[in-house]
């Protein structure tokens, strides 16, 4: 008997920056990479308010066409999923349009602005049937995953304590310029809907529900040079005698956790720390062992499984290898680092198997819900000086 030809999924994608072109080799990436999601993708259309950089991306992509503006791509017909990789501003827009026209999701986080546009986009999704995918992505690298199947397998115990850190220095130049990221109107919430919510999804991830929080945030650059037509880009640098504008939202937010399941922990995230790059880190502390993990390295992690023998009692570094799927989708043997893209990659290839069966196992959007209310409650207990529940 043949195979069952692959389904070809169109996809779009609306925003060509960085992470619009991760997202594009990602689309590309996942049915060489996971076969028996049983698709095909085809690059239909990517739009850009820019419309040479949609055309560069369309070149250097392989879309069928390109656009300037992004309600093309949501009612083009060869349009199946898009990826909504805007501003954050544009993202509770783009994917009601996209649900409204039958088309699944895969948007970047945060997919609001805040919790309550969160659950917007999360309602219109539901409502219309369609499946979504948001990029937190750092759950899946093949050591979180082997973290998970170790709780799940009961070999560290019950959770007791989960700890979860985002430290990056993005922001620390304080002539950095005062661009959409440091701008409440179109960002929304600075560090803690930027990186604390990857450090809150990955903590729900290993420890469960967050049920309680009790949070703070800071502030340290209030002011930054406003950026400059035709000098630079998105983390570009000013100058000294640039006129300045005022930072609309955090650079720092941290949070005491509580579980539903009884452990307790600390998510913490940083956008102007001296010295870390993309410091994601998790440790997990349980009953009968502990892991942890630093994405800067991240086809390693550090296990305590003890067995009774005081020789080697303590941590052993474990490397990432075919053991650990799906890191032998990307490379052969033990010792071969995978990357950031290849997260990217399993994200598409999960969102197009869902597609293909027609069967979500976890909406992406209901998920991003969970975080995105999460991080509301650190920054009401960061008014009220109280611990907040968590709405569910």
């Amino acid at each position: 008997m043949s195979a069952k030809p692959a389904r070809t999924v169109g996809v779009g994608v609306i925003g060509m920056g960085w992470m619009g072109a991760a997202h594009a080799r990602a689309w590309r990436a996942a049915p060489l990479r996971f076969p028996e999601a049983g698709a095909q993708t085809r690059l239909a259309v990517c739009a850009d308010a820019f419309a040479a950089r949609a055309e560069s991306a369309r070149a250097e992509h392989g879309f069928a066409r390109a656009a300037a503006d992004w309600r093309e791509v949501v009612r083009d017909p060869e349009v199946d999923v898009v990826s909504v990789t805007a501003p954050n501003n544009m993202h509770l827009e783009i994917i009601r349009a996209a649900a409204e026209n039958g088309k699944h999701i895969y948007c970047e986080k945060p997919a609001g602005r805040n919790a309550d546009e969160t659950a917007q986009a999360e309602s219109a999704a539901r409502a219309a049937g369609v499946f979504s995918a948001v990029g937190y992505n750092y759950r899946l690298a093949p050591m979180a995953r082997f973290c998970r199947k170790l709780l799940d397998d009961g070999k560290l115990g019950k959770p007791e304590q989960v700890n979860c850190r985002f430290l990056s220095m993005y922001g620390a130049d304080p002539l950095g310029m005062l661009t959409w990221r440091f701008d409440a109107e179109i960002a929304g919430h600075g560090a803690a809907g930027d990186i604390l919510a990857h450090a809150l999804d990955t903590a729900q991830f290993l420890g469960g529900r967050v049920a309680r929080v009790c949070g703070t945030t800071r502030t340290f650059i209030a002011e930054r040079p406003l950026p400059v037509p035709g000098r630079g880009t998105h983390f570009s640098t000013g100058r000294p005698e640039d006129p300045k504008g005022k930072v609309g939202n955090e650079d720092y937010a941290a949070a005491l956790l509580e579980f539903a399941d009884g452990a307790a922990g600390t998510a913490e995230a940083s956008r102007v720390a001296r010295g870390p790059k993309c410091e994601m880190t998790f440790e997990v502390f349980g009953e009968k062992g502990s892991a942890r993990w630093n994405f800067e390295r991240m086809n390693e992690m550090e296990l305590f499984c003890p067995d009774g023998t005081p020789e080697h009692d303590g941590f052993v570094r474990i490397v990432a290898g075919e053991n650990h799927p799906p890191h032998g989708r990307f490379n052969p043997g033990d010792g071969i680092g995978a990357g950031y893209e290849d997260l990217k990659t399993i994200e598409a290839a999960n969102l197009l198997a869902e597609i293909v069966s027609g069967a979500q196992a976890e909406s992406g959007l209901a998920r991003a819900l969970s975080v995105s209310r999460t991080v509301a409650a650190v920054l009401r207990s960061r008014k009220s000086r109280k611990w907040e529940e968590v709405e569910q």
